[in-house]
């Protein structure tokens, strides 16, 4: 961890100069801040709690070589800028990070640390972070990581980031590893049960396919896997005469995958008046003891399901039963509840948690109890 060269506020611009003055008076006035880009997440963990810190003055892209696979762009950045800017140069952000609508932002994203249908093929958000800058609850700019791979040694606090949903301070930057957008995808549809679709994606994910997404569900009647294919054109091509199916149209099944990515298909749609929540499980774990039939992603380890109001208990028990966690992503429109959203930690997580909080933001400032309903 460094400061910043920037680090002092007469040495910031004007925008980071603002926030940091903002944390200062709220560190010296005991007042809590919520960190809000475009509020495309804010139904996301606990209800948010504090007075809103914008950050979506703090726009641009700092830098970006397309040759090295890495661009550095400012936290309030329109997600979609970045991702237009990336396929500009035949590149793309790999992990699919949900939108969830208009205007979302950069450092929403990492913030959320939320990732789509290709997650379990090419990894996570916190996978693609190579730096970043913090505002912590001192005021102070911090950097951390940077812009190439293998260059943390000790705690890599840049990646710690993706997902603390503004615990830890304002992500004011952040650099990431990019990719080229691959030269062939192919999407192809299997008609079966849970189980076969579960013993399918076990037994393809141990043979040398170009395996990127998958999912299941149970719709109209029947259950369906359709399963997502990227990679060179030739291995894309034998993979499909080698694993049959039914072939997509490929725009239809951009679209069917982009909605994926944002939960607008039509299962999710359905869960209207129902809570949904999100089970993470191993990949191999059997189907699961519960009635609702899921819709499955991530080869197996990502399960949703819709649930009524305060019903949560058995998703949870169901996961543990197999060494996962469940947290309740989305509640019922118009139904409150008392449900934790997120599985408490464990005790040495959580010393963990709270002693990052302790160091990062001794005053208290930032929301922590989105995160943790325990910590005010």
């Amino acid at each position: 961890m460094t400061l910043a060269a920037g680090g002092t506020i007469a040495r910031m611009d004007p925008a980071l100069r603002q926030i940091s003055e903002r944390i200062r008076a709220a560190a010296a006035e005991r007042t809590v801040l919520r960190i809000r880009g475009a509020g495309t997440k804010d139904f996301y963990g606990e209800p948010p709690q504090g007075e809103a810190l914008a950050t979506t003055q703090l726009a641009g892209i700092a830098s970006y070589e397309p040759s090295e696979l890495v661009v550095t762009v400012r936290a309030g950045t329109p997600l979609a800028e970045l991702e237009a800017l990336l396929a500009a140069q035949g590149q793309c952000l790999p992990f699919e990070p949900p939108r969830f609508g208009e205007g979302g932002t950069v450092g929403g994203m990492v913030a959320a640390g939320l990732s789509g249908p290709a997650r379990a093929s090419v990894g996570a958000v916190r996978d693609y972070v190579l730096g970043a800058q913090l505002l912590n609850g001192r005021g102070e700019l911090l950097d951390f990581g940077g812009q190439v791979m293998k260059n943390v040694a000790g705690y890599d606090v840049s990646r710690v980031l993706a997902g603390s949903l503004g615990a830890l301070g304002v992500i004011t930057e952040v650099s990431l590893k990019v990719l080229p957008v691959a030269p062939a995808e192919a999407t192809l549809v299997f008609d079966c049960h849970q189980a076969d679709a579960l013993r399918l994606l076990n037994g393809w994910g141990g043979q040398p396919l170009p395996l990127n997404a998958s999912r299941w569900s149970h719709e109209q009647g029947r259950g369906r896997l359709w399963l997502r294919l990227r990679g060179a054109a030739a291995a894309v091509a034998a993979a499909c005469e080698r694993l049959g199916g039914e072939r997509q149209d490929d725009a239809q099944a951009r679209a069917d995958w982009a909605a994926a990515r944002d939960l607008r298909l039509p299962w999710f749609d359905a869960a209207q008046g129902r809570e949904l929540w999100r089970l993470s499980v191993p990949q191999t774990a059997p189907v699961l003891a519960l009635e609702e039939p899921p819709l499955i992603e991530w080869h197996g380890a990502q399960r949703w399901y819709r649930v009524t109001p305060g019903d949560g208990d058995r998703l949870r028990d169901a996961a543990r039963s197999t060494g996962g966690h469940a947290s309740l992503f989305m509640t019922a429109d118009g139904v409150g509840t008392v449900t934790r959203r997120f599985d408490a930690l464990s005790a040495p997580l959580k010393r963990i948690h709270e002693a990052l909080m302790r160091e990062f933001d001794p005053h208290a400032v930032f929301d922590r109890a989105r995160l943790f309903p325990d910590q005010t």
